[in-house]
């Protein structure tokens, strides 16, 4: 077999890969991505943020409809049609693979894209399968070639994990991928597992009419500050969203055209028939097939690849990012971080990491959960105590003008220096607000900083200004734009 020999080998084709591949091709490096599996763009673009977030906006908008709460307007959805959605969900999909992806690569004139399974071979050395490759950038009718690379970056992202339930394979089952693509409306749905994907999904479906259940094997529906999270249950219950917890699923079969679910909870066994079953527990990083162990990779027992905290692996060479990883934040935008200080890494010998605990997250239910830094168990653990104080939005002026009075935020601070440590915001577009408690912390600001500012009012993010002067004040006997 004849060789190519590359400065950086990039295995995946997702948002770390592509934030590589573009840093290696700024840096004048000749760099080699090989993809496999979902098209260019990875899960955010194809199965995940884009796609999601379209049919939850749809969602959110039928919702509001017959939910405003504003006297004197009645407004009536006269027609919804599921599929047309659904299609408009992809064509948006395929728009912005094409422009942000395709269109991008194309331009890197130092970057060769292959399509083919990469597997090790050595620690310096890949083959790609030659069954499942063709390619871009020259490379054209040359399947079977190994490459050889000084460097490489493995991000080859995660799959939908398929937990060992009795009968499952045999029922049948959709993952994310299926469900964004259904041509067909389920009129019931059981989720099994909560998290964010359990959870959007299971309230998107929801708004569009369809009964749902999640089960899920865990006490509460996402581990975090509890009492954000038991509202957003109470929240998602009123909707109609059957949860249950503490279950542990036994089997599926078919009967006719239904899928049955039995599980066990509270020492009782039950059953719950639905049209579609959505595995929602979890994600497996995708180190199966790269032959890790002829590279002398090590991954843990989850098969992530294990990375210190300059993302390189048990080989100084070899670096990896995002879902393939054992990091401890697994999105899109933190692996796109994570690709570009990992190649500068690779190729200019930096020693770039990220401060997790500054890293926002966010779960697209409506309200959005979302936060950042420490929890107020994680307070306990770290200073043996909490300075914590929560806000109902009841307490927010421009949530009473919106009637999105349902929400919470809670602030954690240093119990000593006053400064910021945590914040946790349940609301509407709680995923955009998080952004400013995100540079607080970021930049060790206290509640003095906060109460010292002077935020737009009415805005729902005066929230995190009240949540501050909370703990000083009692925010109830003031007036307005204090």
């Amino acid at each position: 077999m004849s060789i190519n020999n590359f400065d950086l080998i990039i295995i995946g084709g997702g948002a770390g890969a592509f934030a590589a591949a573009i840093k290696a091709s700024e840096l004048k490096a000749k760099t080699l991505m090989v993809n496999k599996g979902l098209p260019l763009g990875g899960t955010c673009v194809n199965v995940g943020c884009v796609p999601s977030k379209t049919l939850l906006w749809a969602g959110e908008i039928m919702h509001q409809a017959k939910h405003h709460g504003i006297p004197g307007v009645e407004l009536e959805i006269k027609n919804f049609d599921f599929a047309r959605v659904v299609q408009y969900e992809l064509d948006l999909v395929a728009k912005l693979r094409a422009e942000k992806y395709e269109k991008v690569l194309s331009n890197l004139e130092n970057v060769t894209h292959l399509e083919g399974q990469a597997v090790f071979v050595s620690p310096n050395e890949i083959e790609v399968d030659p069954s499942t490759s063709s390619s871009r950038g020259g490379q054209a009718g040359q399947g079977g070639k190994r490459y050889q690379a000084k460097k490489f970056i493995i991000a080859a992202g995660s799959t939908a994990t398929v937990p060992p339930i009795e009968g499952i394979k045999e029922t049948g089952y959709i993952t994310h991928i299926e469900a964004l693509k259904l041509k067909q409306q389920p009129k019931e749905l059981i989720v099994i597992g909560a998290g964010p994907v359990g959870l959007e999904f299971a309230q998107m479906y929801a708004r569009f009419g369809t009964k749902v259940t999640v089960l899920h094997r865990g006490p509460s529906i996402f581990r975090g500050e509890e009492e954000l999270i038991t509202r957003l249950t109470e929240i998602l219950t009123e909707e109609g969203i059957s949860i249950k917890t503490n279950v542990q699923v036994k089997s599926a079969r078919k009967e006719g055209d239904k899928k049955i679910v039995s599980y066990s909870i509270n020492g009782k066994v039950e059953e719950v028939s639905g049209d579609e079953i959505l595995l929602a527990a979890g994600k497996t990083p995708n180190t199966k097939g790269l032959s890790l162990d002829k590279a002398g990779v090590e991954i843990t027992d989850k098969q992530a690849v294990r990375v210190n905290e300059h993302f390189q692996t048990s080989q100084a060479h070899i670096f990896a990012v995002g879902d393939v990883t054992n990091l401890p934040i697994r999105q899109e935008t933190t692996a796109g971080r994570e690709g570009t200080l990992v190649a500068e890494n690779a190729l200019k010998d930096t020693q770039n990491s990220i401060d997790y605990n500054s890293v926002p997250w966010t779960i697209f239910t409506d309200p959005q959960l979302a936060g950042v830094g420490l929890t107020e168990e994680v307070q306990m653990e770290k200073f043996g105590t909490c300075m914590c104080k929560t806000v109902s939005f009841k307490d927010v002026p421009k949530a009473l003008i919106l009637n999105r009075t349902e929400g919470l935020i809670k602030m954690a601070i240093h119990p000593d220096t006053k400064q910021i440590m945590g914040v946790h915001i349940l609301a509407p577009n709680a995923g955009e607000l998080i952004a400013e408690a995100m540079m607080l912390i970021k930049n060790k600001n206290t509640i003095d900083d906060v109460a010292n500012s002077l935020p737009m009012f009415p805005t729902l993010s005066e929230s995190i200004k009240l949540v501050a002067l909370s703990f000083t004040q009692d925010i109830t006997k003031l007036s307005c734009c204090i």
